[in-house]
């Protein structure tokens, strides 16, 4: 706890000082526009030497000129290096104030005219000290706010010495293989990495090379950069970490100069480890340099093939990567030599999800009727990330009930919450809206309970939840790797099993069909572009997304087959789901009665329902 406390203290701290630097920058910039407006305002409005806008204790430079010249200045006072000058007429007691264009031509002409025999009395005082510092000041102020902005702007950018990109955790990690869950096979291939950071001798001595990068590939949530801090938590190294988009932001060439700093930083701290995330933000295909930012990003991503090349064994230094597209990287980036490996962070399986659950379980207070196990059955696909989010949002249910412990039945609302959204009774549904959810979902829980590859049902609600006016639970029984043709086919039956029953019992169609229509074509569309599983196109696989141009290896005649062949799969499935409604009607009929009454079935009262 204590080191927790320190690591948010001083991550607390970093984000004040970044805070406090963001005010200084606005408020330079406030008195840099403030300053330069008043001096284009002061340039704009300059002193009108028109007689009539001259006020009484005033005089223009023009009849300052013409009473000198008919001898009625009795006074000239001025200072030195001032163009303002105080003038005593005679017959006047008080002066005026004129301003004159050129003060050494001015006192020329004044002497002139006292050579002539004007009586004129001409004193020139010493300036005063501090108006002419802040006279000073005020000129080259603009120039020095110009400086300190610009100083702050590249501090700020991370091209100073203390710029926020290096300011590293240089502490040892505390994260380590204890704290990751689900990922066994990947932490024992990232054993070898911790035995050569801890003891990297043993390897030189057998003629080993260093792996310089290891790269990290997964979905997001699955623990890429978890398992990257306990590499260096059970190494017990420093770990620079840092995101790709952190290289590039306002200035050309700032990226290639972080990447050297941040790897001479490295080397300095030997052994250590970097940690890039989101990798792919800098490591993109490189493309022709055609723009700035393209010429930019190629740079960056070149001074980095560079760096990772300069390695030797002088430094021990391991690059840690994680993208969740590794087919967007250069191909130089993944050569042996730069990335020696490549790692595929998976979705955990049923037992990985159970053990991550009970690592996030640890601090929080679990009522007795709470399993684990069950729970890990409930949510196979899901990332340890989500599972982490589910466990809170458990907690802050069970918090907001005043509850003394999270239940099961908190964790399952939360699962909902998570995956369908948030109840809104306060949504008033009419009766005709309320019978035809109630016969959409109803027919997607009839249509499934009669398809041999297809969930057990959960649960079926009518009460509205996110956008979804009522929703059908499944059962996830098991972790599938693989998806037949067979099973697919009967998905696209139960997605279209809301349709068919509208249109049956209703005998009319509402939009609330359009999300079950969107999943069941983009799911006939991959069976035969992607998958090759139509026996007309045949085996062939057409990704559109990853080349736009392949659909030009075979022209129109192609894309009419495959249009023809998606909307076969639609229609088969549409009509073999009326098919199944029409066989058991009856109890299609009973359970959309039933959703009316109760809202929500369980299903253990679904299955009663086939019982009778």
């Amino acid at each position: 706890m204590k080191d927790k406390e320190k690591d948010d203290k001083k991550r607390k701290n970093k984000k004040d000082e970044e805070k406090s630097k963001k005010i200084i920058l606005w408020i330079l910039i406030a008195l840099l526009t403030v300053v330069l407006a008043g001096s284009i305002i002061f340039a704009i409005v300059k002193p009108k030497e028109d007689e009539d806008t001259i006020g009484e204790d005033e005089i223009s430079y023009t009849n300052l000129i013409k009473q000198i010249d008919d001898g009625n200045v009795e006074k000239i006072k001025m200072t030195v290096g001032s163009t303002t000058v105080k003038v005593t007429l005679k017959g006047e007691k008080e002066p005026r104030t004129g301003i004159v264009p050129s003060t050494q031509a001015f006192i020329e002409l004044v002497q002139e005219k006292v050579q002539e025999g004007n009586a004129i009395e001409l004193i020139q005082e010493k300036p005063n000290i501090f108006l002419t510092i802040a006279d000073k000041a005020f000129t080259i102020l603009p120039t020095i706010l110009m400086v300190v902005l610009f100083v702050l702007l590249i501090q700020m950018q991370g091209l100073g010495d203390k710029g926020k990109v290096y300011e590293a955790d240089e502490e040892n990690v505390k994260t380590t293989f204890d704290d990751v869950a689900g990922l066994d096979e990947e932490k024992q291939e990232m054993i070898e990495i911790v035995n050569f950071l801890k003891n990297p001798e043993e390897f030189y001595k057998m003629g080993a090379k260093i792996p310089k990068g290891v790269l990290l590939c997964g979905q997001p949530g699955t623990g890429k950069t978890l398992i990257a801090k306990a590499i260096a938590g059970e190494a017990d190294v420093p770990f620079i970490s840092m995101s790709g988009s952190e290289f590039t932001e306002m200035f050309a060439g700032l990226g290639a100069s972080r990447v050297r700093k941040l790897f001479d930083k490295a080397k300095k701290m030997s052994p250590s480890i970097i940690f890039i995330d989101e990798i792919d933000a800098i490591g993109s295909k490189r493309t022709d340099g055609s723009t700035a930012a393209d010429a930019d990003n190629n740079q960056t991503l070149n001074q980095l093939l560079v760096e990772m090349d300069g390695f030797d064994s002088e430094h021990t230094v391991i690059l840690l990567a994680a993208t969740n597209r590794p087919d967007m990287l250069d191909k130089a980036l993944l050569r042996p030599g730069r990335f020696d490996r490549q790692i595929t962070i998976g979705l955990p399986d049923m037992n990985g999800r159970e053990a991550i659950l009970k690592i996030h379980s640890k601090d929080k207070k679990l009522a007795d009727d709470v399993d684990l196990k069950a729970i890990a059955g409930d949510t196979a696909g899901f990332t340890g990330a989500e599972l982490e989010n589910i466990l809170n949002e458990a907690a802050i249910i069970a918090t907001i009930n005043k509850e003394k412990a999270i239940t099961n039945k908190d964790i399952d609302d939360a699962l909902k919450k998570v995956t369908v959204g948030v109840e809104k009774h306060s949504r008033i549904m009419s009766d005709k809206d309320k019978r035809l959810t109630a016969y959409h979902e109803a027919g997607h829980a009839i249509v499934s309970r009669f398809l041999e590859t297809q969930k057990d049902i959960k649960e079926v609600s009518i009460i509205p939840r996110g956008i979804a006016g009522g929703y059908t639970m499944y059962k996830t029984n098991e972790d599938k790797y693989y998806i037949s043709k067979t099973e697919m086919l009967e998905k696209l039956v139960a997605l279209l099993g809301g349709r068919a029953s509208e249109k049956l019992i209703l005998n009319d169609i509402s939009t609330g069909a359009s999300n079950d229509l969107e999943v069941a074509t983009d799911i006939a569309k991959n069976m035969v572009t992607i998958y090759g599983m139509s026996d007309n196109i045949g085996p062939l696989s057409i990704n559109l997304e990853k080349d736009p141009y392949q659909m030009q290896l075979f022209g129109e005649s192609m894309e009419n087959a495959i249009g023809k062949e998606v909307k076969t799969l639609i229609d088969d499935a549409y009509s073999k789901a009326q098919s199944i409604l029409v066989k058991h009607i009856d109890k299609l009929h009973e359970l959309a009665a039933l959703l009316i009454e109760k809202e929500v079935i369980s299903a253990e009262e679904f299955e009663k329902l086939f019982e009778e």
